[in-house]
């Protein structure tokens, strides 16, 4: 049996990110996944997540962009590849928009760039929303997905097993166990995404799991959908809230309702999204922006893990999971990113790197487990 300082389960975005920093620290490490870059599934596969500084979710997420800022810069000049190319985000919603209301709280909207729904149309062709709607337009920027798990992995390929894995405690160690490996950890990083509430029963009840549609759209006008003409968007529409990008690969405009789905299981990938499934997508793009609301040309499924409402220390729900579990601190678990955390795998990285690493590292009070009560017995 071989043994290990640390093995990191899962290994999309959150998990390549902290096998990538537990190596960079000198720690002995193994990751573990059954599932190689590229594939079409994880739910950190496909080609490019949204990069905002500023977070309508929560302001104190400022910070935590700035410090998954810099790491993506560095990675960028570790590996020698591109995988942040900036483009303004553009967020917009009716008077009173609570994302528009989140997003200036947290910082965002300075004294320049549009502020109305006129003044965003007569920056950006493609779109056509309500002349008295708020907006907001910050930094932000294109995040290169797969090529991102692809750069923290690279240098690390004799580090990683394929094989979903399976986790035993011992006194000794947790043994770490797939078809064709039998390894002793003395800390274990679960990075599972989808997974995790199958390998921590206990926090099962905590997550949902729901199927996102996605679409790419040939642009009506191609001409006004480039990126430098078209930002990125997430839109308050009466349809929910609707996301997409420029159409930076050729592709066509990615574009996604950023509500729940239907509740689906870990596995449940398929099949390709109906018409009936992207009608919320469709319906934001021909209404608010119609010069990106073409025919669908490709089609694909992402899965959200959300985290619960909590009730010892409320918050809103969807918020992250970055944390020891209390009754084995051995364990650290990095997870539920509730389809928002993408954007800050460096600095989340980092922290799992921290909690295992160092017993007096904490977490971050926002991200523990102790503010669910079936967590909090466990506190001291």
């Amino acid at each position: 049996m071989r043994t290990v300082d640390v093995a990191v389960i899962g290994l999309g975005l959150m998990g390549a990110a902290a096998l990538h920093a537990l190596a960079a620290s000198g720690a002995d490490v193994l990751g573990f996944d059954p599932i190689s870059v590229g594939e079409p599934r994880g739910a950190s596969h496909g080609s490019c997540r949204v990069f905002r500084r500023f977070n309508f979710e929560n302001p104190a997420y400022t910070a935590l962009s700035d410090r998954a800022h810099a790491g993506w810069r560095a990675l960028e000049a570790e590996s020698g590849t591109t995988l942040l190319t900036p483009c303004p985000v553009l967020e917009a919603g009716p008077r009173g928009s609570p994302l528009i209301g989140g997003s200036r709280a947290a910082g965002a909207g300075g004294a320049s760039g549009p502020a109305t729904g006129a003044e965003a149309n007569a920056v950006f062709p493609a779109f056509r929303l309500p002349d008295d709607w708020d907006v907001v337009v910050q930094e932000g920027g294109i995040l290169l997905a797969e090529a991102a798990m692809q750069a923290f992995r690279a240098p690390l390929a004799d580090r990683i097993l394929l094989g979903a894995a399976r986790l035993e405690p011992t006194p000794a160690g947790i043994r770490v166990v797939t078809a064709g490996a039998d390894v002793l950890a003395g800390q274990v990083v679960i990075a599972a995404g989808p997974w995790i509430g199958a390998l921590v029963p206990a926090l099962a009840p905590l997550l949902t799991v729901t199927r996102q549609a996605v679409a790419w759209f040939r642009p009506a006008s191609p001409e006004a959908a480039h990126p430098g003409a078209f930002p990125i968007f997430l839109i308050d529409a009466p349809q929910g809230v609707i996301y997409g990008f420029p159409d930076f690969e050729g592709r066509g405009v990615k574009a996604a309702a950023h509500d729940h789905g239907p509740v689906v299981g870990p596995d449940d990938w398929g099949p390709a999204p109906s018409d009936a499934e992207l009608a919320p997508a469709r319906a934001g793009l021909e209404a608010f922006v119609p010069g990106a609301a073409g025919p669908i040309v490709a089609r694909d499924v992402c899965l959200y893990t959300n985290t619960a409402r909590a009730d010892a220390r409320p918050d809103a729900g969807e918020e992250f999971i970055i944390d020891r579990l209390p009754d084995d601190p051995r364990i650290a678990v990095v997870s539920a990113c509730s389809g928002h955390g993408a954007k800050f795998a460096p600095a989340i990285g980092d922290i799992a790197a921290g909690l295992v690493l160092d017993a007096r590292f904490d977490a971050d009070p926002a991200f523990r487990l102790d503010r669910f009560s079936s967590f909090a017995r466990f506190s001291s």
